[in-house]
């Protein structure tokens, strides 16, 4: 079975020609349970996401923050696998009809197997698979399950890539690039900042794929800001917190869906 790369695709040139860019949210599997989770994934699309990447809770998530550590840690201690990532990303896709990728680090793939991972990730209805620590010298074996399976692979630059360099991710990445807006982890932030918008004209010079920009996006107004010179806004963190912050699940739920909603006004320029 092939995996919704082209939805994935097909999503992002909808957005680009209604004259916006793509919202796209972030929720680890299993968080607060794996029911909880899938819940959350449908409430964010239902809210207004056009994507959604779903986390594969890692004990060192190097990238994420403090906020999605917490959110990682009640998954793994509620005995989360990669079998119900997958059922995430299934039962959220097929609740939806919209593309669902998967961040993960590259631990849990190699250790897994990755002809299975790709193979279990398109059966489900997944559209590819975010890597932010596989570096792309080292990824022509995931590349080539992925290509053979339908699934994009989509590669992280940083304001701290060199021109040379994201020439070399890019010409490889598919489904979109992802620009982190500034070197760190993941997290809310007071302001998004001048880098992102170098970096994705930099990116943009090197490669027609689609550049979605995340880390530290939270509320409508950044996301409108982001809006202007990307072609997709990625939010996590502040998904995760509204749920960590909610007194319960229902309301956690409704704060997502809210949020989302807040959201995809701002990538619509009417916040």
């Amino acid at each position: 079975m092939s995996g919704n790369v082209q939805l994935l695709s097909d999503t992002l040139a909808a957005a680009r020609s209604e004259g916006r860019a793509a919202l796209i949210a972030y929720l680890p599997a299993g968080f607060p349970t794996v029911a909880g989770g899938v819940e959350a994934v449908k409430a964010a699309l239902d809210g207004g996401a056009d994507v959604v990447e779903v986390g594969l809770p890692h004990s060192d998530p190097v990238l994420d923050g403090p906020v999605i550590q917490t959110a990682d840690d009640i998954a793994l201690r509620g005995g989360v696998r990669i079998a119900d990532v997958m059922r995430t990303v299934r039962e959220a896709h097929e609740a939806t009809g919209k593309p669902i990728l998967v961040m993960t680090y590259w631990n849990p793939i190699d250790r897994y197997g990755v002809e299975s991972f790709t193979a279990e990730l398109a059966e489900a209805g997944g559209a590819g698979c975010i890597l932010p620590d596989l570096p792309v010298q080292e990824s022509a074996l995931w590349r080539e399950h992925a290509d053979k399976h339908g699934l994009a692979t989509v590669f992280v630059v940083a304001p701290s890539s060199k021109d040379a360099r994201l020439a070399e991710i890019t010409a490889v990445g598919s489904g979109f690039v992802y620009a982190a807006s500034l070197m760190g982890v993941t997290g809310t932030r007071e302001s998004v900042g001048a880098q992102a918008e170098d970096l994705v004209r930099r990116t943009r010079a090197t490669t027609d794929t689609p550049v979605c920009v995340g880390l530290g996006v939270s509320n409508a107004a950044q996301a409108a800001e982001v809006a202007r010179f990307a072609d997709g806004v990625i939010v996590g963190s502040a998904f995760v917190k509204r749920m960590l912050d909610a007194p319960d699940d229902a309301a956690g739920l409704e704060g997502v869906r809210a949020l989302a909603a807040d959201l995809a006004k701002g990538v619509r320029g009417q916040a």
